[in-house]
């Protein structure tokens, strides 16, 4: 059993970030998330990727945007609960919390940040009749370690930001890269498509446009894939790997039970402080919603710093919240 002041479902970017805006204030911290590992989308999707939008960094890899902020926040030595999902909240009658994990982990706290970005998110799949018995044997829906496909026949299916980011980072590490698209325009940032096209010019990328998957096959393992292109002509690849990029389905599970004002799969909030319609439990990031709603790190960030504040006041409703600079006072001397 453990207890804290403010328990955060979900390690993502945004929700370790609320752990050191809470430590300004000397709340204590636990996490839970349903993955392994800390990082959210960032470690177990693109720990490879490049991101551009972090305030004083004009380029850094998510996972090392991730190991950031865990130098970060360590010195307030926030508790984790890593490959649990949340399956339960209970209000005890003195107004605390009490939070209960797939593997009967209790976490007792103050106030709950749900911080789950999509969700506990699944991939979406192309409907292909036998693709789940290739899972794992040369279908995979993300890329965790890039060293897997060096020098392998790779087939990427997809028209957004994640297809056209990896088709740029594996053109130099697989032996024959394919990206296939169902339409003729891609839904990326023009920037990465520009890339693409590019390296299709040069023969760094086979480039399948206006077509779709519609058989795999294999021994044991994936060796071919069949496409359909829009004149109904059928075509053959040789491939070791297919994977399918089309984005993530966002299910809040239990979270959609605990009384709180959900709009397709989000969370509704109140912008001064990321409250939701239940007292004591915030919402921040990507599972949040308000007009205006930016699905950005940085909007995040800001969302974690005015929750803490108004936490702080939640949780402690005797105190004086003495809000002070870091640049003045240093991390250690909150």
């Amino acid at each position: 059993m453990i207890h804290t002041d403010l328990c955060i479902i979900g390690a993502g970017p945004v929700g370790l970030f609320a752990v050191f805006e809470a430590g300004l204030l000397k709340m204590r911290c636990h996490l839970i998330d349903v993955l392994p590992q800390v990082g959210g989308q960032l470690s177990e999707i693109y720990p490879h990727k490049p991101i551009y939008d972090i305030p004083g960094f004009p380029e850094i890899k998510a996972q090392e945007l991730v190991e950031n902020l865990m130098a970060q926040i360590k010195p307030f030595e926030p508790g984790f609960t890593l490959g649990e999902r949340v399956e339960k909240l209970d209000k005890d009658e003195n107004g605390t919390f009490k939070v209960t994990t797939s593997d009967h982990s209790e976490i007792h706290c103050k106030a709950v940040v749900i911080a789950g970005g999509l969700g506990c998110f699944e991939p979406r799949k192309p409907d292909i009749e036998n693709l789940s018995l290739f899972e794992g044997k040369g279908v995979n829906y993300m890329v965790k370690d890039p060293e897997v496909y060096r020098d392998k026949k790779i087939v990427l299916a997809g028209g957004g930001d994640s297809a056209l980011d990896w088709t740029i980072f594996l053109a130099n590490i697989a032996k024959e890269i394919t990206l296939v698209h169902r339409g003729d325009t891609f839904r990326g940032a023009p920037d990465s498509a520009e890339k693409v096209f590019k390296l299709a010019e040069m023969g760094k990328v086979n480039l399948i446009l206006s077509s779709h998957l519609t058989k795999i096959n294999g021994n044991g393992h994936l060796t071919e894939i069949t496409l359909l292109d829009k004149n109904k002509v059928e075509s053959n690849l040789e491939a070791d790997y297919l994977i399918p990029l089309f984005g993530l389905s966002p299910k809040l599970g239990p979270i959609a039970d605990w009384g709180l004002n959900i709009e397709k799969s989000q969370i509704m909030v109140n912008t001064e402080d990321y409250s939701t319609n239940v007292e004591g439990i915030f919402a921040i990031g990507d599972i949040n919603t308000y007009p205006g709603k930016l699905k950005l790190i940085l909007s995040g960030f800001h969302e974690g710093a005015l929750m803490a504040q108004s936490a702080f006041k939640f949780v402690y409703p005797d105190q004086k919240l003495s809000f002070k600079y870091t640049t003045v006072y240093g991390v250690n001397s909150f």
